[in-house]
C-alpha cells in the first residue's frame, strides 16, 4: 500500500514542479491556477522539503487553483514587482499564488548575531510599507543557517533570527495575526555548503507571502461575478 501511495504522488509532484520551475509560455498568474489543480498542500510540503526551499513549499501548499487562483496570482504579481523594485539586495520569486522573498543574513544581521542591523531596519521598513499596502496576505518568516557549527546551535540561531524579523514587523504595525516565525537551522540548504559562497547564501531569512481567507473569499466572489 505504501509503495502505491508513493507511485501516485510522483506524477503529481512532477506536474507541479514543471509548472513552478519551467520557463514555459504560461504567465505566472496562469501557473498559479494550474498548480492548485495539480498539487495542493501535500505536494507543496514535499516539494519544499525536496528542494530545500520551505518557503516555496509553503506557498505551493496554500494554493487554491482555478480561476480564483488566477485572480489571486494577478494581485501577487503587482506586490512582487513592488518588492523587487523598492528593496535592494533581495531575491523575489513569484510562485503560483504567492511570493517568496529571500534576504541573505549579511543584509539583516552581523556575524553570529540575531540583532538587526541599521541596513536591515531600513530594508524591512520598505517591506513593511508594501505589506501594509496588501493587508490581505499572510507572512511566514523562515530562518536558515549554513552547516558550520552544531545542528542544535544552528537551529536556535535560525529561530532567533526569524523571531527578530517577525517581532520587528509586528512592532511596525504588521498585524501579528498575519505573521508566523519558523527556524530550520541547517536542515534546508538551498545552496551548496561545500564552498564559502554557498554557505553565505544559506545563511538567509525567507518570507512566504500567501493569500489570507479574506483575499480568497473576495477572489471567489469576483470569479462568480465574472461568470
Amino acid at each position: 500500500m505504501k509503495s502505491m501511495k508513493n507511485f501516485k504522488i510522483i506524477p503529481l509532484l512532477f506536474v507541479a514542479a514543471m509548472l513552478v520551475l519551467s520557463g514555459c509560455s504560461l504567465t505566472r498568474t496562469q501557473k498559479g491556477a494550474g498548480i492548485g489543480v495539480a498539487a495542493g498542500g501535500a505536494a507543496g510540503a514535499v516539494i519544499g522539503q525536496a528542494s530545500g526551499n520551505t518557503a516555496m513549499g509553503a506557498v505551493i501548499g496554500a494554493t487554491v487553483g482555478g480561476v480564483t487562483g488566477a485572480i489571486i496570482g494577478d494581485q501577487m504579481d503587482k506586490q512582487a514587482a513592488e518588492i523587487e523594485n523598492e528593496i535592494p539586495g533581495v531575491k523575489v520569486e513569484r510562485v503560483g499564488e504567492g511570493i517568496v522573498v529571500e534576504f541573505t543574513n549579511d543584509v539583516l544581521f552581523g556575524f553570529d548575531s540575531y540583532a538587526l542591523t541599521a541596513a536591515a531596519r531600513s530594508n524591512l521598513n520598505k517591506l513593511v510599507t508594501i505589506l501594509n499596502n496588501y493587508p490581505d496576505t499572510d507572512i511566514e518568516v523562515h530562518g536558515h543557517t549554513d552547516s558550520k557549527g552544531s545542528a542544535r546551535y544552528n537551529l536556535n540561531l535560525s529561530e532567533q533570527r526569524a523571531e527578530a524579523v517577525t517581532n520587528y514587523l509586528a512592532a511596525s504595525n504588521i498585524s501579528s495575526t498575519r505573521l508566523t516565525s519558523l527556524g530550520f537551522g541547517e536542515s534546508q540548504p538551498k545552496y551548496s555548503n561545500e564552498n564559502t559562497t554557498g554557505r553565505d547564501q544559506n545563511r538567509r531569512v525567507e518570507f512566504a507571502i500567501t493569500a489570507n481567507e479574506k483575499m480568497r473569499r473576495e477572489a471567489e466572489q469576483q470569479e462568480n461575478t465574472n461568470n
